[in-house]
């Protein structure tokens, strides 16, 4: 795959952010003229604005009512927000042009749940980038709501040997650009109740969904949230960013998962140091779905 470079010359990295939310994800209310505003006052080189599309929820919640894995979500339709955000940020694109890099993007989760609707979404012309995350297993609720405080770690390594499963199979079947915060699944375990799995046991799995991400050209995230959220590390830490390097992955970005205009940005230069720590020598943001590269 030819890779194309960026037309008006090398970019020595300041910041740049490709992952992001607007009022238009379910858990954010930032004010998406303000996110922007925020974004061209830190200078960033790229900034992609990626709401929520959880392609298991897309219609009204109707459709889901027998579904007991829903039954604590207050949300549902996102077709709707899905349609509004691109809608707001090609706009945006346009009013900015020439005086920053606006990147039209999406957080698809759960593609392996609704193929058709991943489908459909990513035949959106006006999209230039889609994050592929998985935020709810099958048969599972989403991991925010599950009480792991219930569950013995033989249950809990249950569950995240059927979440990497199902990322192995979002990585080799869905059409995405970059894979979303791969060790999200240990962030509320963690966080909430001290519970720090050994990931350690899915290594090969891990190392599976890279190889097919490699093979089609695809990328990961290191997605930084969880310096400010209390993880203390990113999402992935430098053992699977290494990984990645060393199995010859060359496709990397970087995003805060900002949720307001105050986050976007944070934390972005430790993740920086952590894809120089794997021997990254370079970040990538995409246009119509085409990495483009700034150097570290």
């Amino acid at each position: 795959m030819k890779i194309p470079t960026i037309n008006r010359g090398v970019i020595y990295l300041e910041l740049i952010d490709c992952h992001t939310h607007t009022q238009f994800s379910m858990d954010s209310e930032a004010d998406i003229n303000e996110c922007v505003q925020a974004a061209e006052r830190l200078g960033l080189a790229a900034y992609a604005i990626t709401d929520h599309c959880e392609c298991s929820s897309w219609y009204p919640e109707e459709h889901y009512r027998d579904d007991a894995c829903f039954e604590n979500l207050d949300y549902f339709n996102y077709k709707k927000d899905f349609l509004a955000s691109v809608a707001a940020v090609t706009e945006l694109k346009e009013r900015y042009s020439g005086r920053m890099e606006i990147i039209c993007g999406t957080e698809m989760g759960q593609a392996t749940q609704a193929p058709d609707i991943a489908k459909l979404m990513a035949s959106d012309e006006r999209l230039d980038f889609i994050i592929g995350s998985m935020h709810q297993i099958r048969g599972e609720k989403d991991f925010y709501y599950i009480k792991y405080d219930d569950m013995s770690m033989d249950g809990i390594y249950d569950l995240l040997g059927r979440y990497f499963d199902e990322v192995y199979e979002l990585c080799r079947d869905c059409d995405f650009d970059v894979l979303g915060h791969i060790t999200y699944c240990a962030r509320y375990m963690k966080c909430r109740n001290g519970i720090m799995p050994d990931l350690s046991r899915y290594d090969e799995v891990i190392a599976e969904s890279f190889r097919e991400l490699i093979r089609k050209d695809k990328g990961i995230e290191i997605n930084t949230s969880g310096i400010r959220q209390g993880f203390g590390d990113c999402f992935p830490s430098l053992k699977y960013v290494k990984l990645f390097r060393d199995l010859g992955g060359e496709i990397l970005s970087l995003g805060s998962d900002a949720h307001t205009p105050e986050d976007i940005g944070k934390n972005i230069a430790d993740g920086a140091d952590i894809a120089r720590a794997a021997g990254f020598t370079r970040l990538a943001y995409f246009k119509k779905r085409r990495p483009y590269f700034v150097s570290l």
